[in-house]
């Protein structure tokens, strides 16, 4: 079972870290090998992306990735910013579908900036296009405007786009998710003002016809943000486009109590599988140990259910996370009073010490 861990900028070093050290405490037959990717690319090779970093994720079964970006890097022309990595690692491995799960843990309930009754035993799924979209569409870029209120002016302009077999690959993918979990789907759009949603609305709701057991609705995006912090236990399987699913899904994160517990898994139609903290590079905070790592921690669960055929190890590596937050453990963005504040290092010591059943010491 070949890993490229990926560990990036910011934070990302220190997160990978702890995610990377409980994999070890597993006892699997796990080859990890370590490439540079974003800003820490740039600086070595001259590209986010090298050649070998990319052939390295291609030839590996999963990728273990941190995060990208700082903002010093924000005047390099867009193709050699950070964040053009992870964009061409979703490009280049075919990476169309994104998991995200908000789950909030019993012990966070308080965290969140909601009522308890509302988010007490949250159990989502966001699953996000994520090849597609506004993000990929061409044409692309900056012109001078011929038409619309200020012609003769420098206008920019991306374009929305979708194909019939993107939107029916991702609702296959939400209607076979449903039917593991609760058997309803929201189908999230902005039909009555886009004609690339309109087109997805109606695909959808032909593919919603090979399972009559899930039940489907379809929502426009701004009345999904709403809901989303009006009845959130409503939702099951959530699934959208790139650029909506993006917005929802960090939204979503914050009623878990942190965007630092929210992992995800971006697979495409081999399984091969990127899993990634839902979070950013957080330059402001990189290198305090302070970062929350749990939720690269949680990712790494999910490569090995999803991606490495390793149920049992995923398990145990969630049930690990739920007796650390048991335990009263808790990294600053988390931590409320009452409770144990660690830092980084500390919390990945935690979860390995809980793994193995070793006293876990405050």
């Amino acid at each position: 079972m070949k890993i490229a861990v990926l560990p990036g900028d910011g934070i990302g070093t220190e997160i990978v870290a702890e995610a990377v050290k409980v994999l070890n405490t597993l006892g699997l037959d796990l080859q990890m090998e370590q490439a540079l990717v974003g800003g820490a690319a740039y600086e070595v090779h001259g590209h986010p992306l090298p050649e070998s970093t990319l052939k390295l994720a291609q030839e590996s079964d999963a990728i273990l990735f941190g995060a990208v970006g700082d903002w010093k890097y924000d005047k390099l022309d867009r193709p050699l910013r950070p964040e053009q990595a992870i964009l061409g690692l979703r490009k280049h491995l075919g990476l169309f579908a994104n998991f995200r799960p908000a789950i909030c843990y019993e012990e966070l309930v308080g965290a969140s900036s909601l009522k308890p009754e509302l988010i007490a035993g949250l159990d989502i799924l966001i699953i996000r296009e994520l090849t597609g979209d506004i993000y990929f569409g061409q044409p692309r870029g900056r012109r001078i405007a011929t038409d619309g209120h200020f012609p003769g002016t420098e206008e920019a302009f991306d374009t929305m786009r979708y194909s019939r077999p993107e939107i029916e690959r991702i609702a296959h993918v939400a209607f076979q998710a449903a039917r593991k979990r609760s058997k309803k789907v929201t189908s999230v759009d902005k039909a009555n003002v886009l004609e690339t949603f309109q087109f997805w609305k109606d695909v959808v709701t032909e593919v919603a016809k090979e399972y009559p057991d899930v039940a489907l609705e379809h929502m426009y995006v701004d009345n999904a943000a709403m809901q989303l912090v009006k009845k959130p236990k409503a939702f099951d399987v959530l699934f959208t486009g790139n650029m909506f699913g993006d917005i929802l899904s960090d939204e979503a994160s914050m009623l878990t109590g942190s965007i630092g517990m929210l992992p995800s898994a971006s697979l495409n139609a081999k399984g091969q599988g990127l899993y990634e903290p839902s979070h950013g590079s957080a330059p402001d905070i990189a290198g305090q140990g302070i970062a929350n790592p749990l939720a690269t921690i949680l990712s790494a669960a999910m490569m090995l259910r999803f991606s490495l055929n390793q149920a049992e190890a995923a398990d145990r590596i969630e049930a690990a996370v739920k007796d650390v937050l048991a335990a009263g453990y808790r990294t600053a963005d988390i931590w409320s009073e009452g409770t144990k504040r660690v830092s980084t290092r500390e919390m990945g010591d935690a979860v390995v010490a809980a793994i193995t059943k070793t006293t876990i010491k405050g």
